[in-house]
């Protein structure tokens, strides 16, 4: 699970969400050289529907849709022909980060409509929703909540002309708080993704 992928600008207030280009590509052909597989969501739904799934899955999934990903992130997906998934946050996108000043913060440019359709059409990356503004779902009211999951899904399967059936929680709180996650499942989601942060 990755946010950002380049060189942490010094000023980063969140340095540890950066993944260096070198680091990130000897990452992807770490996975290669160990037999995992890269799969999309949409591999992930057909299996849960009982299609045969490739050895050793691996899903690789960025959060948020920085333009970074894009630019530094998605010509080594290229170049070595793995698949990755990026979670949109429906009102940033081909804009700056909503929950960053961009004048402290002007590198958290996020994608535009133009770089995910390149993405998409790549056959190599699919899309997930991240709700609509990446508010923690925990900490608002749940009718909001199931307006930012429900909205978020219609509009990106608008955009992008397909299923969006994978979710990912913003700071994954709401994952861990069972109204929210029963939810994310009634807007429609196959697949909810969360994290508990710590070391492995």
């Amino acid at each position: 699970m990755y946010h950002k992928i380049g060189e942490a600008p010094a000023a980063s207030r969140l340095k540890k969400l950066w993944v260096r280009a070198s680091d990130f590509r000897w990452q992807m052909e770490y996975l290669l050289r160990h037999g995992y597989t890269p799969v999309l969501f949409s591999e992930l739904s057909s299996a849960a529907g009982g299609a045969e799934f490739p050895r050793n899955p691996v899903l690789v999934t960025f959060d948020d849709g920085y333009a970074n990903n894009y630019e530094a992130a998605f010509p080594v997906l290229q170049e070595l022909k793995i698949k990755a998934n990026v979670f949109l946050v429906l009102e940033t996108i081909g804009r700056h980060n909503a929950w960053h000043d961009p004048s402290t913060e002007p590198w958290l440019r996020m994608m535009d409509l133009a770089q995910i359709e390149r993405m998409q059409e790549s056959g190599l990356v699919g899309f997930g929703s991240h709700t609509m503004s990446h508010k923690d779902l925990a900490a608002i009211p749940i009718e909001e909540a199931r307006w930012e999951m429900r909205e978020s899904k219609k509009r990106l399967e608008e955009m992008l002309g397909r299923p969006v059936t994978a979710f990912a929680y913003p700071y994954g709180s709401g994952a861990f708080k069972p109204e929210v996650r029963t939810a994310a499942l009634e807007a429609g989601y196959l697949h909810d993704f969360s994290v508990r942060q710590g070391i492995a």
